[in-house]
């Protein structure tokens, strides 16, 4: 009978401290026991160890010849034999042992990481399909000072890696497009996790988390008094704000109230909340084919979902990794952010990122070394507004948008002080030093009257104290020149406040001047006398223009300043040079894109490369249009009003859905202010174009690469309604490779209790960096 061998007990896993402990006592038992064979001895099967630690298999020589020569001494050939079995059951010993303590090795470096030496969790994303390639796994805490999330892509065989995590428990999932987000995981750093991915059962479980641009492309742009084209413009202004096409604007909110049609309800919704006055103009400017609203979000209701799913990310797409910081309130809208001096990326190196917080009258402060924000009161002399204005859905009567300095725009300098634009006194309050009559040489050339929306003050955080500082133009995008001259734009002008001088004489009247836009259309080289905007152009004079500098940008090539304006039918790009001794020097140019490289007007962002190639984005036409004012033929003279330069301009367009019916060029997307990150601070490379698309989550990306430019997407997935206004580039480590630069921006919509998560849910500050490849840690 044969016998069966006998059963043991299942051994339980070994935890860190028994793998130690077995790894000490296999090292000790193979010194011990691992007695080495005479110097004689053949080499004993199994008994050599590989280089990669792995027993190799060797052939003995023939021991035939001393069996024979021992033979009719029966005790000597079996002691012999006896002899050579025991040294190769001991050389065999000897392998596994050596096998074995390689395999602790490796095991007790992977139980160092899940005791807390890695800052890294990884794994592979599967599905019912199989590895996902470009999901995203969003790892998320509230266990820090402030809630923090890291989001990565996986890479085509659906592995991941989460890099530089803060030690803390976390949540993690997986969000793709063709799937509905999967259950969270619970997970701490060092962890190696496998995530099982949910695909979406149906079309409309898929698209919950598409962009909102996604679900507008619903809307089929009706019949009537104003053509496609300006009833695509009109609805575009609402983008400024918010997205149109998120869940928020989609549906109703139940407790809007109940109406005899759909039609009544959106009238009603208009003329809620704290921005219904701008919001009703818009909505009545479209008359009866506002009823588009109404059948767009009836059909949603009833089922309706885009059939056009979006690409998930390819290629660099892949490498990008975002840490996403909570900060301001609820309630905040808008936030410009600086985190450091634009002009040397490596200021500030690790420290502090601030932002202007509209509606709280705040600076918000994120600290990324404790992952904690603080905020900052913005003082101000102003009158209150926004005191009295529509119950909100979300809010009923609380004045959620009551503030006094109502700050905008934000800028670092080299000390680290932070600027911002800000209300100090009222609108109407305009200095005299700035009105004609001033002996003021500015005033005397060009007199700014006001009422001017916003002055300048200056947050230095070694006192902790602002400075206010009046102005005669209306403050608001900024930027340092080369002379720390601090440049603003404004309507039919650009100013400039030295700080230099400032810091010496604190005079607010000698420290700051500004330009008009005077063409040279005589073509003399020099600016003299000037006809008005209104008047026709006479060839014997120049001639000034009315123009919009709503984003303005300094050239580092030879510190021209070149202005984009906002008017959502404004076609206009502007340079102006100021000269040896402005204002009497002070030029200007104008540039407008020809009407084939332009279907939809309305500019928005304007930056510059390291070149002096300018980088204008248009909102109509959702494109970036490069202009090489280098190519240019005519530069002055009477035929220099605009349309001078057609060979100048190259026009990017950014992929994306239109409206339902509608061709291309009338999409469902806008791009808002777009940046120039001329020292990689982001990983792509100097040189890349950056321009924030408000209603898709995303960064619409220009990049040279291999003297071709190539576009793609830096996706923002959750939670849904990323909207940047504003980026900031900084170098903390350039030493550090990818780990040590980074991309900064945040959520700026007006409305954060639209984005994903709803009424309570904060702003967010973003760091976007690439990586060299998706498993970078």
């Amino acid at each position: 009978m044969q016998r069966r061998p006998p059963t043991y007990p299942r051994r339980k896993k070994q935890g860190a401290f028994r793998r130690r402990s077995a790894l000490y006592f296999a090292k000790f038992q193979l010194k011990e026991d691992a007695v080495p064979a005479p110097t004689n001895a053949w080499p004993l099967r199994n008994s050599r160890i590989g280089a990669d630690g792995m027993g190799k298999v060797y052939d003995g020589p023939d021991i035939r010849p001393e069996i024979l020569a021992s033979y009719g001494n029966t005790a000597l050939v079996e002691a012999e034999m006896t002899k050579r079995k025991a040294n190769r059951i001991l050389g065999t010993l000897a392998a596994v042992l050596v096998f074995f303590l390689t395999w602790l090795l490796a095991t007790e470096s992977r139980s160092g990481a899940v005791a807390g030496t890695a800052d890294y969790i990884e794994g592979v994303v599967t599905s019912s399909k199989g590895p996902e390639a470009g999901v995203w796994v969003i790892a998320e805490t509230t266990e820090l000072p402030t809630k923090f999330a890291k989001i990565v892509v996986t890479d085509g065989q659906g592995r991941y890696v989460l890099p530089e995590l803060p030690q803390a428990n976390y949540q993690v999932f997986v969000r793709g497009y063709g799937l509905v987000d999967s259950a969270r995981v619970a997970a701490k750093p060092g962890q190696h996790l496998d995530l099982k991915a949910v695909v979406a059962p149906d079309g409309r479980a898929a698209a919950q988390v598409y962009p909102a641009n996604y679900w507008l492309s619903l809307l089929a742009i009706p019949k009537g008094n104003l053509d496609d084209k300006d009833v695509v413009i009109e609805t575009k202004e609402c983008f400024s704000c918010h997205q149109v096409g998120d869940v928020a604007t989609r549906e109703f909110p139940k407790n809007l109230g109940s109406f005899k049609s759909s039609v009544d309800t959106w009238d009603h919704r208009m003329a809620m909340g704290p921005n219904a006055s701008n919001m009703s103009t818009i909505f009545v400017k479209l008359g009866e084919q506002r009823k588009a609203f109404a059948d767009w979000t009836d059909r949603i209701a009833s089922g309706a979902y885009p059939k056009q799913a979006p690409p998930r990310p390819t290629g660099v797409e892949r490498n990008l990794v975002i840490s996403m910081w909570d900060w301001a309130l609820p309630t905040s809208r808008r936030s410009d952010m600086a985190a450091t001096d634009e002009r040397t990326p490596t200021m500030n190196a690790n420290g502090l990122i601030y932002g202007a917080i509209q509606s709280s009258d705040i600076l918000a402060v994120l600290d990324p070394r404790a992952n904690a924000t603080t905020m900052i009161k913005i003082p101000s002399h102003a009158p209150v507004i926004d005191a009295n204005t529509p119950a909100s859905p979300y809010w009923g009567d609380e004045k959620v948008w009551q503030r006094q300095s109502d700050p905008r725009s934000t800028a670092m300098d080299s000390h680290g002080r932070v600027w911002v634009t800000a209300r100090t006194r009222a609108p109407k309050d305009q200095p005299e030093f700035c009105k004609d009559g001033s002996l003021n040489k500015f005033a005397k050339y060009f007199p700014l009257p006001g009422p001017s929306a916003r002055q300048i003050e200056m947050y230095d955080p070694k006192t902790q104290q602002f400075t206010m500082i009046d102005s005669c133009f209306a403050a608001d995008h900024n930027h340092f020149d080369d002379n720390d001259a601090l440049v603003f734009g404004q309507t039919d002008a650009i100013g400039w406040l030295d700080t230099k001088e400032f810091d010496k004489t604190h005079d607010a009247a000698a420290s700051q001047g500004w330009c008009p836009a005077v063409l040279d259309t005589n073509g003399d080289g020099k600016i003299t006398e000037w006809t008005e905007p209104n008047e026709p152009i006479d060839p014997q004079k120049d001639h000034r223009i009315h123009f919009g500098c709503y984003s303005d940008a300094i050239s580092p090539i030879d510190g021209s300043l070149w202005c984009s304006g906002i008017g959502a039918r404004d076609t206009t790009l502007v340079r102006l040079e100021r000269g040896a001794k402005p204002p009497q020097t002070c030029k200007g140019e104008v540039y407008v894109p020809p009407p084939d490289k332009m279907p939809l007007p309305g500019s928005g962002g304007v930056a510059i490369d390291t070149n002096g190639v300018v980088w204008q984005n248009w909102r109509g036409a959702h494109e970036i249009l490069s202009f090489d004012r280098r190519k240019c033929k005519v530069l002055n003279g009477p035929t220099a009003t605009g349309q001078q330069c057609p060979e100048g301009w190259t026009v990017y367009t950014k992929p994306g859905p239109a409206f339902q019916g509608a061709p291309e060029e009338l999409s469902t997307d806008m791009l808002y202010l777009t940046e120039v990150d001329r020292e990689n601070a982001l990983g792509l490379g100097k040189d890349v174009v950056l321009s924030g698309d408000v209603n898709a989550d995303s960064f619409f990306v220009v990049m040279p690469q291999g003297g071709q430019m190539k576009t793609l997407t830096l996706r923002v997935p959750y939670p849904l309604g990323f909207f940047s206004r504003h980026a900031s580039g900084r170098i903390d480590d350039p030493n550090a490779g990818w780990k040590g630069r980074g991309f900064w921006s945040s959520y700026s919509m007006y409305t954060p209790w639209h984005q994903e998560g709803g009424k309570g849910t904060r702003p967010k500050i973003v760091k976007f960096q690439v990586r060299p490849d998706p498993l970078a840690k």
